[in-house]
């Protein structure tokens, strides 16, 4: 059995690919179970966020070209396009990377914790799919395990930075006194509940929170003294909003340039700073083009993002070395579980030869055969069944000069040299 990860991110491939590879919420449950109804795959997992696609995978032996080939068909994309920005792990490596990822090790924003949350939905996705077996199920419990370790034991989540906070410190840095900025949010999310926390805790006069549905957008502005609107109601609001982050699950854009110009002539042409968050993009890029308007995607923060990373990189190295750790207990614990299917299937064999032993003593017993009689021949029964096999495989190695194996029979049977020369 095979473990492979495989997928794109923020390093190998732009915004424009990765909105193309990304998978909505409600694709993930027939994605995964079309992934192991055509391809050789028979455990899966999918991690789909603004920042990577990958597929996490537990298959009978590396196939990685055919799991490729059906990223490349479920998306519309070409395969040498997606195999020229692909990675591929396999094995030791896709655990390592698994819990590289888990732990933030992989992400943008060095050791940010949102991404443990997203690979726990991924792995609930998984079981609610019925594409989570044992194995793939045994590797993100240790993956969730390492993490927790990581987060304990290292000062990797200490001076928070996320994409939340490197798009706030950028709004500061396009206006002196965010107290006197209104600010405008798209989407009720993880992400703009921490951009909504950040900006609260920086005084911004007033927040809006725009959302699909109010109920959600309501909760999240009642904790940070705003005021919450359904998407309709955008227009409206970004002729008084200085701030505008949006991030959304939305598959199409939501914010178009004909709509920000006309807010920008109500403005006065006062300047607007725009973050898109999302992946798929929320906002159109051509907004960008135009004057008073700074336009940021996720790309764009990843100075923003370094300036307050610097503090994380001796962190980083002390859980580099907790995630090795963490392979290499996982992979022992594996290799153990194989051990003990294999003595689980010898010691049946073992007892149906007792069993079948047994039963012949019982009826010499029932026919008046002499107990003493009985347990010499039971025993030599037992003996010569139980030694039967390996003699033979023994003689098969010796007469095919496999001495390796020989030597492994040796210390499997616990002999001692002399014991196996006489």
């Amino acid at each position: 059995m095979a473990f492979l990860a495989l997928g794109i991110n923020h390093k190998t491939a732009s915004v424009a690919v990765r909105e193309r590879v990304a998978f909505g919420p409600e694709q993930l449950v027939d994605a995964l179970q079309q992934l192991c109804r055509v391809t050789p795959c028979q455990e899966a997992a999918i991690l789909s966020t603004c920042n990577r696609s990958e597929l996490y995978l537990a298959l009978d032996e590396a196939r990685a070209e055919a799991i490729l080939a059906w990223l490349a068909d479920y998306h519309g994309l070409s395969l040498d396009d997606l195999r020229a920005c692909a990675y591929i792990h396999q094995d030791n490596d896709a655990v390592r990377h698994m819990m590289r990822v888990a732990c933030g090790l992989d992400s943008m924003i060095l050791g940010e914790p949102q991404i443990l949350g997203q690979m726990k939905d991924a792995y609930a996705t998984a079981r609610e799919a019925g594409t989570l077996g044992p194995l793939l199920g045994r590797l993100f419990q240790a993956t969730f395990s390492t993490a927790k370790t990581v987060r304990t034991d290292t000062r990797i989540g200490e001076n928070p930075v996320s994409v939340a906070f490197a798009a706030v410190s950028l709004a500061k840095q396009i206006f002196s006194d965010l107290k006197r900025s209104q600010a405008l949010l798209i989407g009720a999310g993880e992400t703009i509940a921490l951009v909504a926390r950040h900006l609260h805790e920086q005084g911004v006069s007033r927040i809006v929170v725009a959302n699909r549905t109010l109920e959600r957008a309501s909760a999240l502005a009642e904790e940070v003294g705003g005021q919450a609107v359904l998407l309709s109601a955008i227009p409206d609001e970004l002729v008084n909003s200085d701030i505008v982050i949006s991030s959304t699950a939305s598959p199409l854009p939501i914010l178009g340039k004909g709509a920000v110009e006309r807010a920008l002539k109500k403005r006065k042409h006062r300047p607007v700073f725009m973050v898109d968050i999302a992946v798929p993009r929320d906002i159109e890029p051509e907004v960008g083009e135009l004057d008073d308007v700074y336009l940021y995607s996720v790309d764009d923060l990843h100075e923003v993002i370094a300036e307050n990373l610097r503090s994380r990189q001796g962190a980083a190295l002390a859980a580099e070395e907790l995630v090795l750790s963490g392979v290499d207990e996982f992979m022992q614990r594996l290799r153990e579980r194989d051990s003990l299917d294999l003595l689980r299937g010898y010691r049946a064999r073992a007892e149906q030869l007792r069993d079948e032993e047994l039963a012949k003593a019982l009826r010499l017993l029932g026919n008046g055969t002499p107990a003493e009689d009985v347990l010499a021949q039971l025993a030599r029964g037992l003996t010569n069944k139980l030694l039967h096999a390996p003699s033979v495989q023994l003689k098969k190695f010796s007469a095919a000069g496999r001495h390796d194996a020989l030597a492994v029979a040796q210390e499997l049977l616990a002999l001692d040299g002399a014991a196996h020369h006489r």
